[in-house]
């Protein structure tokens, strides 16, 4: 047996095809080769049988090239043991399919598109129906296709290597739409890995870790009016308030198992458009094998999760979330991934996704990888995986996930534990680099697509354009705003007076980023209990403190984001194994609270001084700032061009306020067009008459004043009467 014969028994030839299929020999002959190591004896049909070369599970027969035989040839075989005859079109006679302008903008980095060609793509070649593999590891001896079909094989389907790219390519015909598989890698040392595809866009149900062929028909999209709105319309100006969900622990059916997306179309939806909620943010639903990491450990970046159904079930959900006039963000992790041995990290034996310095390469806080956003290739991924979700799934926005973890090499570690940059900073280029590049992909190939980041520093320019050296976000979360205002709320009232500044500072920051007020699902969990049960006082007092906490968020300029559970006012922490506590919801005192959410969305999307004007300072004005005595804010919000305003008074104490002397802008009447402390909403029903008359006592700075009450714990929105 020669040596590329040996090398194909071992399963060690890094080019198949120079050995399988068809070779010419001479101007008269040529050779028909055929490994099939679970074959007694093999046949091409028409041609008879094959010779089983002495020792080896090769086949082969030399035959004239004069005597006719298709391109495509198809094999029969019998199988060992057990005597039963398979067949299948022979993949090695097929020619290559990747274009060269595919491999050569991916190496660069620039391919917006290579899932289309990268991963596992049912196909019609030549008029032969089957499966595309194709993937990208460098440094490997030999890279196979296994299953079923081979009996997991990693002999039996070697794929072709498209030179020094690293993609490796195979084309197996007539394997079916929904058939499992993976990768075998065979390193440059001789071991052999099993790896699930990369750019697999559908995978198996946690514990199995299979890829799957994925469904190529297309999906009858009908938001085309929601796309050209969301195209054209200013969202800087629009109301966005997200109702944040973990779709795994919202709601479960009868027997404790996860809702399908079609069942959630039919229960969130509704729910989520009853509420007055413009968007819902889910949290990762990428393919992840730990329920307990909420999707952030993702394994499988372009399958929506099995937990829920088929990719066109996720695709019929949000086609119905748009039509319905609701959008749908995606949690989008490119911070870090798993060690899992089936997936990314150490894809080839040897580091290729990530850095291999665990300086550089490895969150010890977490215990995932770092990309490395200095590898084209990497970088190509990554980018893509974002244009996937939005062109795929027309998901209307992107928050990215630990924004702060990938800008700074130092982020959460010690001297000693990092390495700095070529100028010898701390700041990690690469990842700025990427982040930048694909903001700027995402904005300019999807016009009105929102990219949101959770980003927890001091970091400049977040959310300005990258051609004046920002990195390109449409917004990001607030994170000082919503730790300094929790601390706050869960301080006894006799002590806020003295931490009155916690709730003004956000000011002098407010304006520099477009920024979304953020009650997340970070805060609830791990023993940081709900937000009412952070709340001070007897259980009433919990229960103002929360409605009181609520309408401030909302009096706030900047847009809103709650998770789940919160509207409802629950007791416990979310626990992301159980479904929200739907049963203690039904009762009055919660009741109240998810009206109030209610109400305030409503109000957020009626008054345009609550919205047109989140991201600039013109709308926004101070009334009073420094009555730190008795706990009270206000202020007013302007809508566009000063057209309207809306009077926003908050009393953080349990003490009723009467006769409170108020500064306005307007010398016309004020009516309430909210109170917390309503009785619809739980409270004491203390407030004001339909009418206030304004007086011409000058107050505050303003030439106009009213004289109100102001309710215990709670808010109040004051309009203009007509």
């Amino acid at each position: 047996m020669n040596k590329d014969l040996l090398k194909i028994q071992q399963g060690r030839h890094h080019d198949p095809f120079r050995v399988l299929g068809r070779h010419t020999l001479d101007d008269e002959r040529e050779i028909l080769r055929v490994f099939l190591p679970q074959a007694e004896q093999v046949e091409i049909l028409g041609l008879g049988l094959l010779n089983r070369i002495e020792g080896s599970d090769m086949f082969a027969q030399i035959r004239s090239k004069s005597e006719p035989l298709e391109t495509h040839y198809r094999l029969r075989w019998q199988v060992k043991g057990t005597g039963e005859w398979q067949e299948q079109i022979c993949p090695y006679s097929f020619s290559p399919q990747l274009g060269e302008m595919d491999v050569h903008l991916f190496t660069e980095g620039k391919h917006h598109h290579a899932y289309r060609f990268l991963g596992a793509h049912h196909q019609c070649i030549d008029g032969i129906d089957g499966c595309l593999f194709a993937l990208w590891v460098p440094n490997a001896e030999r890279v196979s296709v296994v299953g079923d079909f081979n009996q997991w094989d990693g002999r039996r389907h070697p794929m072709r290597c498209l030179g020094s790219s690293g993609i490796w390519e195979l084309f197996i015909p007539e394997l079916p739409i929904g058939a499992a598989y993976k990768y075998e890698i065979r390193n440059q040392h001789g071991h052999c890995l099993l790896k699930t595809d990369p750019y697999a866009q559908a995978m198996a149900l946690r514990p199995d870790n299979t890829s799957h062929i994925a469904d190529p028909q297309p999906f009858d999209w009908q938001d085309q009016a929601w796309l050209q709105k969301r195209e054209q319309s200013d969202w800087q100006q629009q109301p966005l308030s997200i109702y944040e969900v973990h779709v795994g622990s919202w709601q479960r059916d009868q027997n404790h198992h996860f809702l399908n997306w079609r069942t959630l179309a039919k229960t969130l939806l509704p729910y989520v458009k009853s509420m007055g909620y413009s968007h819902i943010e889910l949290l990762p639903i990428a393919e992840h094998p730990l329920d307990q990491s909420w999707g952030y450990q993702v394994t499988g970046f372009f399958a929506p999760s099995a937990r829920h159904g088929s990719p066109e079930d996720l695709r019929y959900f949000i086609d119905q979330c748009h039509q319905q006039g609701v959008g749908v963000l995606l949690d989008w992790v490119p911070a870090h991934f798993p060690k899992d041995e089936f997936a990314l990290a150490k894809f080839n034996g040897e580091a290729v996704y990530e850095h291999a310095d665990p300086r550089q390469g490895e969150h010890q806080d977490w215990g995932t990888l770092i990309f490395n956003y200095g590898r084209t290739e990497v970088r190509n991924f990554l980018i893509t995986n974002a244009i996937y979700w939005l062109e795929e799934f027309h998901i209307d926005g992107l928050r990215v996930d630990a924004v702060a973890s990938m800008l700074y090499l130092d982020y959460s570690r010690e001297d000693g534990q990092w390495l700095p940059n070529a100028h010898g900073g701390r700041e990690n280029l690469e990842a700025i680099a990427f982040l930048r590049d694909m903001n700027s992909t995402v904005h300019q190939l999807f016009p009105g697509v929102l990219t949101i980041a959770e980003e927890s520093t001091a970091w400049p320019m977040v959310t300005r354009p990258v051609d004046v050296g920002g990195l390109g976000f449409s917004m990001k979360w607030n994170m000082g705003w919503m730790n300094d205002n929790l601390s706050y709320i869960e301080l006894d009232p006799i002590y806020r007076q003295y931490h009155h500044d916690q709730l003004t500072f956000s000011q002098m920051y407010a304006y520099s980023e477009n920024f979304v007020l953020p009650l997340s699902h970070d805060e609830v969990v791990h023993g940081k209990r709900s937000l009412l049960s952070k709340m001070p006082g007897n259980d009433w007092e919990k229960m103002a403190n929360l409605r009181l906490f609520y309408a401030w968020q909302f009096a706030n300029p900047g847009k809103k984001l709650l998770f789940m559970g919160g509207e409802l006012g629950q007791w416990q922490e979310w626990n992301e194994a159980t479904a929200l506590a739907w049963d203690e919801a039904s009762t009055p005192a919660h009741q109240g609270i998810q009206t109030l959410v209610r109400d305030l969305n409503q109000l957020y999307r009626q008054e345009p001084a609550l919205h047109e004007l989140d991201f600039s300072a013109e709308g926004f004005q101070w009334i009073d700032c420094h009555d730190v005595q008795q706990s009270v804010l206000s202020f007013v919000r302007w809508s566009a061009e000063h057209q309207q305003h809306i009077v926003c008074v908050h009393n953080f104490t349990p003490l009723v306020r009467a006769h409170y002397r108020l500064g306005v802008p307007a010398s016309h009447a004020y009516r309430e067009i909210f109170n917390s402390d309503s009785h619809y909403y739980g409270g004491s029903n203390q407030g004001n008459a339909a009418h206030i008359e304004v007086s011409d006592n000058p107050w505050m700075g303003f030439s106009h004043s009213i004289e109100i009450t102001l309710p215990p714990l709670a808010s109040l929105f004051l309009k203009e009467r007509p």
